[in-house]
Protein backbone atom coordinates (compact mmCIF):
# COMPACT_ATOMS: atom_id res chain seq x y z
CA UNK A 1 0.00 0.00 0.00
CA UNK A 2 1.23 3.35 -0.82
CA UNK A 3 0.01 6.65 0.48
CA UNK A 4 0.41 10.38 0.16
CA UNK A 5 -1.10 13.30 1.41
CA UNK A 6 -1.65 16.90 -0.24
CA UNK A 7 -3.49 19.68 2.33
CA UNK A 8 -6.76 21.68 0.84
CA UNK A 9 -8.37 24.76 2.06
CA UNK A 10 -10.49 22.65 4.54
CA UNK A 11 -9.43 19.33 3.86
CA UNK A 12 -7.04 16.77 3.93
CA UNK A 13 -6.66 14.85 0.89
CA UNK A 14 -5.39 10.96 0.98
CA UNK A 15 -4.07 8.90 -1.66
CA UNK A 16 -4.07 5.30 -1.52
CA UNK A 17 -2.80 2.85 -4.26
CA UNK A 18 -2.71 -1.01 -3.58
CA UNK A 19 -4.52 -3.15 -1.01
CA UNK A 20 -5.94 -2.49 2.12
CA UNK A 21 -6.23 -5.45 3.65
CA UNK A 22 -6.00 -6.86 8.08
CA UNK A 23 -2.02 -5.95 7.68
CA UNK A 24 -1.76 -2.54 6.41
CA UNK A 25 -5.12 -1.20 7.79
CA UNK A 26 -3.69 0.38 10.79
CA UNK A 27 -0.92 1.70 8.57
CA UNK A 28 -3.94 3.63 7.07
CA UNK A 29 -5.54 4.89 10.46
CA UNK A 30 -2.31 5.70 11.81
CA UNK A 31 -1.24 7.80 8.70
CA UNK A 32 -5.27 9.21 8.35
CA UNK A 33 -4.88 10.16 12.36
CA UNK A 34 -1.41 12.15 11.52
CA UNK A 35 -1.85 13.68 8.29
CA UNK A 36 -5.21 15.47 9.28
CA UNK A 37 -4.03 18.92 10.60
CA UNK A 38 -8.05 19.44 11.93
CA UNK A 39 -10.46 16.99 12.91
CA UNK A 40 -12.74 19.80 11.79
CA UNK A 41 -11.72 19.42 7.70
CA UNK A 42 -13.23 17.33 5.16
CA UNK A 43 -11.57 14.16 4.55
CA UNK A 44 -10.92 13.39 1.27
CA UNK A 45 -9.24 9.94 0.34
CA UNK A 46 -8.47 9.54 -3.26
CA UNK A 47 -9.05 5.28 -4.02
CA UNK A 48 -8.65 5.50 -8.22
CA UNK A 49 -5.63 3.31 -7.26
CA UNK A 50 -6.53 0.92 -4.64
CA UNK A 51 -7.30 -2.61 -6.24
CA UNK A 52 -8.52 -3.86 -2.97
CA UNK A 53 -10.53 -3.44 0.58
CA UNK A 54 -11.50 -6.07 2.88
CA UNK A 55 -13.29 -5.10 6.04
CA UNK A 56 -10.73 -4.20 8.51
CA UNK A 57 -9.67 -1.14 6.07
CA UNK A 58 -13.95 -0.82 5.68
CA UNK A 59 -13.91 -0.48 9.83
CA UNK A 60 -10.98 2.06 9.08
CA UNK A 61 -12.66 4.46 6.48
CA UNK A 62 -16.27 4.21 8.76
CA UNK A 63 -14.50 4.98 11.96
CA UNK A 64 -13.31 8.06 9.98
CA UNK A 65 -16.80 9.04 8.80
CA UNK A 66 -18.09 8.57 12.38
CA UNK A 67 -15.43 11.23 13.70
CA UNK A 68 -15.34 14.01 11.12
CA UNK A 69 -19.20 13.49 11.39
CA UNK A 70 -18.73 14.16 15.04
CA UNK A 71 -17.08 17.70 13.80
CA UNK A 72 -19.68 18.37 11.22
CA UNK A 73 -18.00 17.54 8.43
CA UNK A 74 -17.47 13.84 5.99
CA UNK A 75 -15.35 11.53 4.62
CA UNK A 76 -15.52 11.82 0.56
CA UNK A 77 -14.18 8.72 -1.48
CA UNK A 78 -13.20 9.33 -4.99
CA UNK A 79 -12.25 7.07 -7.53
CA UNK A 80 -13.66 3.80 -6.44
CA UNK A 81 -12.83 1.14 -8.61
CA UNK A 82 -15.52 -1.54 -8.59
CA UNK A 83 -14.27 -4.75 -5.40
CA UNK A 84 -13.98 -1.66 -3.41
CA UNK A 85 -17.27 0.28 -4.64
CA UNK A 86 -18.81 -3.62 -4.45
CA UNK A 87 -17.80 -3.73 -0.86
CA UNK A 88 -19.14 -0.72 0.33
CA UNK A 89 -22.57 -1.24 -1.44
CA UNK A 90 -23.31 -4.84 0.25
CA UNK A 91 -21.96 -3.77 3.52
CA UNK A 92 -24.62 -0.55 3.65
CA UNK A 93 -21.32 1.72 3.77
CA UNK A 94 -21.87 3.82 1.13
CA UNK A 95 -24.34 5.71 3.20
CA UNK A 96 -21.80 6.70 5.62
CA UNK A 97 -19.44 8.28 2.81
CA UNK A 98 -20.04 11.10 -0.08
CA UNK A 99 -18.72 9.20 -3.03
CA UNK A 100 -17.77 10.55 -6.42
CA UNK A 101 -16.25 9.35 -9.83
CA UNK A 102 -13.08 11.35 -9.74
CA UNK A 103 -11.20 13.26 -7.14
CA UNK A 104 -11.68 16.77 -8.54
CA UNK A 105 -15.35 16.50 -7.81
CA UNK A 106 -14.51 15.74 -4.54
CA UNK A 107 -12.45 18.62 -4.23
CA UNK A 108 -14.94 20.82 -5.99
CA UNK A 109 -17.74 19.55 -3.75
CA UNK A 110 -15.75 20.60 -0.65
CA UNK A 111 -15.16 24.00 -1.81
CA UNK A 112 -19.02 24.57 -1.92
CA UNK A 113 -19.37 23.02 1.20
CA UNK A 114 -16.90 25.17 2.88
CA UNK A 115 -18.35 28.10 0.82
CA UNK A 116 -22.02 27.61 2.39
CA UNK A 117 -20.69 26.86 5.69
CA UNK A 118 -17.58 29.08 6.53
CA UNK A 119 -16.18 28.73 9.90
CA UNK A 120 -13.29 29.84 11.72
CA UNK A 121 -10.50 28.14 9.98
CA UNK A 122 -6.99 28.84 10.52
Amino acid sequence: MNLTCRHLPGATLIAVAGEIDTTTSTHLEDYIDQQRERLDQHLIIDMSELSFLDSSGLAVLLAAAALARAHGVGVHLAGLRPMPARLLEITGARRAVTVYDHVEQAIAAVEALNLVNPSERA
